[in-house]
């Protein structure tokens, strides 16, 4: 019996080098193909644009969609970034501006979305991540919009309406948030926990049932948190499983959220004017005149051309008291028919029509 097992595994080791040799050959052809496309775009225009977010998500799409496992959807997205992100660095290198410092989940949406080829470049605040786009110091930069439990990130919107950044696509990510500390045996002892506010509130009743005496302190990042409990005896810090390594701590308690679909939207915002992908949202900034009947008729035209709006945020003017600016984001592209009518409705209604950008769904 031993042997037949044995003649069985060998076999089967056998098969799988012999499907490696297979992989490695089409990875390598596929890369030398990126390289031509590169050679192609660069003949016609010397200024060609190689990543194109709305090509890579009909890619990502299509794989998902013939994929029959027993690799779960997630991981085939997971690998073709990967692959994508390979292929994409012989054609031009990308640095990509994010929310630091080393650790947060911003980092790691980042990561998600790009691949792990790509230059990042660490920013102390929401704003220096659009300043280092604005001046094309990167290409890209990544930003926190919203999470499901907490809701907006108001600071985004705010230097959002002062930028001339577009938005070039969305990632999301699902955020489990762990207890970090020093000493994993005495971690019900610690006094204090630091970490984002966001973050104490989304693990507020873990909290309260589990650490109910130890002060909550609100810091500038979770990443921030992890590098403060790493220099403090009897501290813990809520924050990802990434920060841990690179702060020395040890996760104590993982997944320690509330609710347990937890998840965080993120913005990439460029100077990219982003072409339809085929599933993909507009977002729109609206401004009108405060009389009865302003925020209907904001409404009414995505109602009446079937357009879905996915969400809608009102942020004070900073003009005038009492008056607001609205954040829209609608389903379709701006170059869709009914998008066009919706928009050329609204034109003659409100103060204000600014499409901060179309960009493919999120593909998880």
């Amino acid at each position: 019996m031993s042997q037949a097992v044995s003649a069985d595994l060998l076999s089967l080791r056998e098969r799988i080098d012999a499907l490696d040799t297979q992989l490695l050959e089409l990875l390598n052809e596929r890369a030398r193909c990126a390289e031509a496309v590169a050679h192609a775009k660069l003949a016609t225009d010397p200024d060609a644009v190689f990543y194109r977010p709305e090509r890579e998500a009909q890619i990502l799409r299509r794989m998902v969609s013939l994929n029959t496992g027993p690799l779960r959807h997630e991981q085939i997205t997971h690998l073709y970034r990967e692959i994508i992100s390979a292929c994409l660095s012989l054609e031009e290198s990308m640095t990509i501006a994010y929310l630091g410092p080393e650790g947060t989940f911003t980092q790691e949406a980042t990561r998600k979305h790009f691949g792990n080829t790509i230059g990042l470049l660490s920013c102390d605040s929401i704003a220096q991540v659009f300043r280092e786009v604005e001046t094309y110091r990167v290409r890209y930069g990544v930003v926190p919009i919203e999470n499901s439990t907490e809701g907006i990130v108001s600071h985004t919107l705010d230097v959002l309406v002062n930028s001339p950044l577009k938005i070039c696509g969305e990632v999301v990510l699902r955020i489990h948030q762990n207890l970090l500390c020093k000493d994993a045996t005495n971690w019900q002892q610690v006094t204090k926990v630091y970490s984002h506010a966001q973050s104490l509130a989304q693990c507020r009743y873990w909290l309260d049932k589990n650490l109910p005496h130890a002060e909550r302190i609100a810091c500038s990042s979770n990443a921030e948190a992890a590098r403060k409990a790493a220099l403090e005896p009897h501290v813990a810090a809520i924050g990802s499983i990434q920060a841990a390594p690179l702060y020395g701590l040890d996760v104590v308690q993982a997944s320690i959220e509330d609710n347990t679909n937890n998840t965080t939207r993120f913005l990439v915002v460029g100077h990219q004017e982003v072409g339809p992908s085929g599933q993909d949202k507009t977002s729109l900034l609206l401004s009108m005149p405060n009389r009865p009947g302003s925020l209907y008729n904001l409404l009414k035209p995505f109602a009446e051309f079937g357009i879905d709006m996915t969400r809608i945020e009102s942020r004070p003017a900073r003009s005038n008291n009492w008056e607001y600016l609205f954040f829209v984001d609608i389903r379709g592209h701006v170059k869709d028919t009914a998008v066009q009518q919706a928009l050329q409705t609204l034109q003659n209604q409100v103060d204000l029509v600014r499409v901060l950008g179309s960009y493919p769904v999120a593909v998880m």
